[in-house]
């Protein structure tokens, strides 16, 4: 079979152990770790999840390895815990047994103690340990590591690789970047110490040169040790490139495999993590410099999901591995369907960061595009119907497009009906703002999947009670969506005046001085791109705060990119009347200003299509209603009940 991307699908050997191709699954924290510190089956199945779907290797994430100066509610492995090494040994064994390398990231929090606990509060009852004493942006005291507890903590390493290995674990990740333990000790920022491990960059490489070689001589040789590093923690007072090279160098002798990131986490998340306002691989370039001066395999990771990009990257050699996490959240699949020709199939990462909040808000996990995250133990197989049914799915937004995918894929004959000339729903207006292109994809993706699973798809066709009753069918998922919220304000009918769902439609209309009127999410994005462009842009918002309907990992994102980008903010103020000059709004106190612009963009807001659901709610003997025709949501939410609800009919 010829690979249409030869060299992202060709099988690498590091140290004794060779890996199926190039794509691995970066490190993802786990979903359900038990009040003892072991891996919940529900972790298991998620990190299962991606070896069935072909990456190469899959790590497990974080183990912590010195609990005793570490108070992180994160994996333990130790032989004293009941369960602990049987959950590791049983995590291994899961992801092995479908072909993939099990690994496992050790790790140490060091002054950040405390991150991963949903209740922040606690963290005030933990002790903080680093290289220095400080105090913390939060305020939490920092005290210095003594050299006692350095070489405990170092032992502690090696002790937690050999059960490692023991459990069935065939590679390590040593997490060395990020702004945790080792990462601390290797920066200038805040390593401040005065003794052998402080001062001169061979004294800061010191710990983690340490932490290698206890490990390697706890696993042996031939035994891969991956070692994950920022290549620079681009911030001022952290290392650079150039130091992030010569830290590589003096480190390659004791690895196998170096996995370059980039900056520091509680200084720069979405440097860390790459957000939808910056290209992907935007830290590439970091691996491929480091490569040049290494003599041992380098991979690179950062909001890569496109095989045309990770295929380059190989083939000209900035980086021998690629490493994805939120990408393999969005399609586990990603790698069988590059290995098979299918890339075409790919669902891609929206960088929307639904993933890493919800883990922050509520301890699980969840993507907006693929409905199986978190859930894993419901059962990951799309299991045939005992009877064939005729399904009518109303609506080809992302909800309907779900469920008629699988619906399909349970063998029931599926008919989807749109009213527009084009599937996608609200997805096909993001067409028009690059940074959200990948939205419009989706609705692109799901429209080509649906077509592929068999579903009859029809067009300019207005789903109505007489409809649904002449097409006689068993079941009927109403997918209606939402409609643009339009108050009755003087002048926001007028010419002047774009709905934001319709901006990609009427882009040309938006003059040089524009006043978006609604700061919610939409609205806030739809300024970002209007002012990347050049505009003069007013951001108008009746409450105190913008973007509320955010989520908590991209919220902080956007509202810096709105300041970055010289929006001129108007918070407390209400639109009252529209006129050719702008929108007249008033303040808190009642009084009356002129928020300049020649054109306003319309986005306060959607709410559901419920007199359609009404009238269809009768016309069949299954009806299910999903998304936002229930109430205005979100994308994940409109996905995840299409999927269920498909499942539901019988």
């Amino acid at each position: 079979m010829e690979r249409k991307y030869p060299n992202l699908c060709k099988p690498i050997k590091i140290g004794n152990v060779y890996f199926r191709n190039r794509m691995f699954s970066a490190p993802m924290g786990g979903t359900d770790i038990t009040a003892e510190c072991t891996i919940g089956r529900a972790s298991t199945a998620f990190y299962e999840l991606r070896a069935k779907g072909g990456a190469a290797a899959v790590t497990v994430s974080e183990c912590m390895v010195h609990p005793e100066t570490d108070g992180s509610h994160a994996f333990h492995l130790d032989l004293k815990t009941v369960g602990s090494l049987s959950s590791f040994t049983y995590t291994a064994d899961a992801i092995r047994r479908h072909g993939a390398i099990a690994s496992v990231e050790l790790s140490h929090s060091g002054q950040y103690a405390g991150t991963y606990l949903t209740d922040k509060d606690k963290k005030r009852g933990l002790a903080q340990w680093g290289p220095s004493a400080g105090v913390r942006p939060d305020g939490l005291e920092v005290k210095e590591l003594t050299e006692e507890m350095i070489a405990d903590i170092v032992e502690a390493y090696g002790k937690c690789a050999a059960l490692a290995k023991r459990a069935g674990f065939e590679m390590v990740m040593v997490h060395g970047g990020h702004g945790w333990l080792i990462n601390q000790f290797l920066s200038p920022y805040f390593n401040k110490r005065k003794d052998k491990y402080g001062g001169s960059l061979e004294n800061r490489v010191r710990f983690a040169q340490e932490v290698l070689d206890s490990i390697r001589k706890a696993v042996g040789p031939g035994f891969p040790i991956e070692f994950r590093m920022s290549g620079s923690e681009l911030f001022e007072g952290g290392y650079d490139l150039e130091e992030g090279i010569q830290i590589a160098k003096l480190l390659e002798s004791r690895i196998d495999l170096l996995h370059v990131s980039a900056g520091t986490y509680q200084r720069g998340f979405a440097i860390t993590h790459p957000s939808m306002f910056v290209p992907h691989g935007c830290n590439v370039y970091l691996a491929a410099e480091i490569k040049k001066h290494v003599n041992i395999p380098v991979a690179t990771v950062g909001a890569l999901n496109d095989p045309e990009m990770m295929e380059e990257i190989i083939a000209s050699g900035k980086a021998d591995v690629v490493e994805m996490a939120r990408a393999l959240l969005a399609d586990h699949e990603l790698p069988n369907k590059i290995m098979s020709n299918r890339d075409k199939d790919i669902v891609k990462c929206l960088r929307c960061f639904t993933c890493m909040a919800e883990r922050a808000t509520t301890s699980t996990r969840r993507c907006t595009v693929n409905p199986l995250i978190g859930r894993e133990l419901d059962g990951t197989e799309i299991i045939p119907a005992a009877k064939q049914r005729k399904v009518l799915v109303a609506g080809g937004g992302p909800g309907g497009l779900e469920a008629a995918i699988t619906a399909a894929k349970r063998g029931h004959k599926v008919i989807l009906c749109e009213k527009s000339n084009e599937l996608g729903g609200i997805l096909k207006g993001e067409r028009a703002i690059p940074f959200k292109h990948e939205m419009y994809e989706l609705g692109v993706t799901l429209a080509k999947l649906a077509e592929d699973a068999g579903v009859e798809i029809r067009l300019n066709t207005t789903v109505t009670k007489e409809y649904v009753e002449k097409e006689n069918v068993d079941a009927l998922i109403i997918a209606v969506g939402s409609e643009p919220i339009i108050p009755q304000i003087p002048g926001l009918d007028g010419d002047n005046v774009i709905v934001v769902n319709n901006y990609y439609l009427e882009k040309n209309k938006v003059t040089d001085e524009v006043v978006v009127l609604g700061g919610g999410l939409a609205g806030c994005e739809a300024a970002i791109h209007l002012a990347r462009e050049g505009k003069t842009v007013h951001l108008v918002e009746m409450r105190e705060e913008l973007a509320i309907d955010a989520n908590i990992r991209h919220r902080p994102i956007l509202l810096n990119e709105i300041q970055k980008c010289n929006i001129n903010v108007h918070t407390g103020y209400k639109g009252v009347r529209v006129t050719e000059e702008g929108v007249i709004c008033v303040d808190v106190n009642g009084e009356e200003h002129l928020v300049p612009g020649s054109s306003v963009i319309c986005a306060l807001g959607q709410k559901p299509r419920r007199d359609i659901v009404d009238e269809l709610i009768d016309c069949a003997p299954h009806v299910a209603q999903i998304g936002d025709c229930v109430k205005a949501s979100t994308i994940t939410t409109a996905i995840y009940q299409g999927y269920h609800a498909a499942l539901d009919i019988n």
